[in-house]
């Protein structure tokens, strides 16, 4: 082989080539899952580009709910949460919720803050009510349930435990 310095350099340089793309398929392999770790860790893994109305809910307590949290309705994703602000005036957390357009429900329905498994993420769970009037877009939902503190109810516990 040392008489065809040619071909010796030939084969050389196809295994560096093949080396270098084996190389950027793992680079690019990484990336992607670089990629898919942060759209996950941010929540944003279910975007949807389906038209939304707003509506709004106020809460004495929203534990750990965060911004993109579900909202659903019989365990099915009916929209999202966009906004979280603290009103002044009555002291509550106001909720504005993102509902998909095609899913309609009654003016009397009611939400609550519900959390996934024993420790796991917040949604915020929609039942629908007995209205022949849907929600619109701006309207306030008036019945709702705030989160359930795992330390309120341990302490709660304690305490009449405690008294007996």
């Amino acid at each position: 082989m040392d008489s065809f310095p040619c071909l010796t350099a030939i084969i050389s340089l196809m295994q560096r080539k093949s080396l270098d793309i084996w190389v950027g398929l793992f680079v690019i392999l990484g990336a992607m899952a670089m990629m898919f770790l942060a759209l996950k860790a941010g929540n944003m893994s279910s975007i949807s580009f389906e038209k939304t109305y707003q509506v709004t809910a106020s809460f004495s307590n929203i534990g750990g709910l965060k911004p993109r949290a579900p909202v659903k309705s019989a365990g099915v994703v009916v929209g999202r949460v966009g906004n979280i602000s603290f009103d002044d005036f009555e002291f509550r957390a106001l909720v504005t919720l993102q509902l998909e357009e095609r899913y309609k429900f009654p003016r009397d329905s009611s939400v609550k803050i519900l959390t996934s498994g024993l420790l796991g993420e917040q949604y915020i769970s929609i039942e629908p009510g007995g209205s022949d009037n849907n929600l619109a877009s701006g309207d306030r939902i008036t019945l709702t349930q705030s989160a359930m503190v795992l330390e309120n109810l341990i302490s709660q516990f304690i305490y009449s435990k405690a008294s007996e």
